[in-house]
């Protein structure tokens, strides 16, 4: 919660990510890239994440060279409300930096934006580029 100089009280709004897979679901099926580096990287450290890459593309079926209708690393709960990713500690860059922006978000139908959020474009920026703070740099310039 914060205050303004004039005394009015306001939430923060955006809420933090509640693992509704809805990214992953979307960006799964040549959606996403990795670089050079992660690519390398998981030759040598994660042969198992690496057979799913092929001529530099992700997510890539090895059996039939088509790419996977959702990432092959989003599993889903128990209890069939909430996503988990399998390599969330080495996933690439793009899905570290998910979401960049708040069109991406709308776009995306992400959850953690609500409707009150695209009243203050500024402020719900700030708040993402807040969330966000140990995955990216900040994304957007506040005027």
């Amino acid at each position: 919660m914060s205050v303004f100089s004039n005394g009015v009280v306001y939430s923060s709004r955006m809420k933090n990510c509640n693992s509704c897979g809805k990214c992953c679901e979307k960006w799964g099926n040549d959606g996403l890239s990795a670089s050079t580096e992660e690519i390398n990287w998981w030759e040598t450290y994660r042969p198992d994440i690496a057979r799913y890459v092929q001529d530099e593309k992700i997510w890539i079926d090895p059996a039939s060279g088509e790419y996977f209708a959702r990432c092959p690393w989003l599993q889903k709960s128990t209890d069939g409300k909430k996503f988990t990713c399998d390599i969330y500690d080495v996933r690439p860059e793009d899905c570290r930096h998910y979401p960049v922006d708040i069109a991406e978000m709308v776009r995306d139908d992400c959850e953690m934006l609500e409707q009150r959020d695209l009243v203050d474009l500024r402020r719900a920026r700030r708040k993402l580029d807040e969330i966000m703070i140990d995955s990216r740099p900040p994304a957007g310039r506040y005027p």
